[in-house]
């Protein structure tokens, strides 16, 4: 650790210390900023296990059923530092339910009390999870800054921006009638490509490469999807996952569609980049059919992984109601239909856009290289 900390320059050290007192204000902040919230919170004191009983959920599966005694003490409002008791009914599965233990933070609903006691009564509404977020948050900020050093932190900045950007487009379509979300989308896709690349790697021939790739991949993907739903009439896509929505269907599946693959089109689009502009500059010689054997193969070996992130990335979200469905007795093929309909074309539609980006930033990455001079 002493030779780590020897090997960094005078500006490193005093970052990593400037970002370690952020994470220790940080994390000092939210263990003890209950007066920041509106809603009354309670920090569990002493738990009491009541009673138990057997129950049996509407499936016919037995279940045991539990009743916790609570005693927390109010941290914020005008009944700060009063007692509150609280009652917490919870099943062994805890499924819809969990139990509490001394130091957990709840929020809480206080009921009108007569004024001549001291111990309130009430009930809980959520727990304060605000602290395990932050703490998470910070895990990975140091992981980025620890394995990414100067990328890794314009990596974060990139993030937030781009968090600021989806956040202002969705309020700008739910603000305003009459405008696309597609549009939206494709201005947002642009930003998102140009703020994320240029902000990582910097203003050079490589980035535009790979600018220029990824946003002709995700827009054909697009385009080709869009096609393909019109001449199938969008049979076999089921909406009902959107049924609460007010607004069209098709349109946000494919808003999302768009956003979706866009991740996936730019990894592959700056890997091709990289390393085409990384064989040019280790071999000034190199001829261009070298290149374009080199980036063929370095290609197809990163097409399979991609695809099954995104395949992966996609299905993992349906495996609770998957599982809902089949413990229901529903047909595999309607339960399929159901909850993956959606899903598998998103995945086969930033598919098609990852296989696009392949030769895309290839021959883009070339055409950059054969301005500076390469052999044919």
């Amino acid at each position: 650790m002493l030779s780590f900390i020897k090997k960094m320059s005078h500006r490193q050290l005093v970052f990593y210390i400037f970002i370690a007192l952020c994470f220790v204000s940080s994390v000092l902040f939210v263990h003890y900023n209950y007066s920041f919230y509106e809603r009354p919170i309670a920090k569990v004191i002493e738990t009491k296990l009541k009673d138990s009983s057997e129950t049996t959920d509407m499936h016919g599966n037995k279940d045991r059923l539990y009743s916790q005694q609570i005693v927390a003490e109010i941290k914020n409002g005008e009944e700060k530092g009063q007692l509150i008791e609280l009652k917490n009914e919870y099943t062994a599965s805890g499924i819809f339910d969990q139990k509490y233990y001394p130091g957990t933070e709840l929020f809480v609903y206080i009921n009108d009390s007569p004024q001549d006691t001291t111990t309130l009564t009430g009930s809980i509404q959520d727990v304060k999870r605000d602290k395990y977020v932050i703490i998470v948050a910070w895990i990975f900020i140091f992981i980025l800054l620890i394995v990414g050093s100067k990328q890794g932190l314009l990596s974060i900045i990139s993030l937030a921006v781009n968090a600021l950007i989806l956040s202002y487009a969705l309020d700008i379509y739910l603000k305003t009638s009459g405008t696309s979300l597609l549009w939206i989308c494709a201005v947002s896709v642009i930003l998102f490509t140009v703020i994320s690349l240029l902000l990582v790697n910097g203003r050079n021939e490589k980035t535009y490469a790979a600018i220029i790739a990824t946003l002709l991949g995700t827009f054909l993907s697009l385009l080709i999807t869009y096609f393909v739903m019109q001449l199938t009439a969008e049979k076999g896509l089921r909406y009902e996952e959107m049924q609460f929505i007010t607004r069209p269907y098709k349109v946000v599946f494919m808003a999302g569609l768009f956003i979706g693959s866009l991740g996936a089109v730019m990894d592959v689009a700056i890997t091709m980049s990289s390393s085409i502009f990384g064989l040019y500059e280790k071999n000034n010689n190199i001829s261009v059919k070298a290149l374009k054997a080199s980036g063929l193969e370095i290609g197809k070996d990163i097409m399979g992984t991609m695809t099954n992130i995104l395949f992966f990335a996609y299905i993992s979200g349906s495996i609770p109601m998957l599982l809902l469905y089949f413990k229901n007795n529903s047909p595999l093929m309607f339960t399929l239909s159901m909850n993956l309909s959606l899903e598998l074309a998103r995945a086969m539609a930033g598919g098609i856009g990852i296989v696009l980006t392949i030769p895309l930033g290839l021959y883009i990455s070339i055409f950059f290289i054969n301005r500076k001079g390469v052999k044919s």
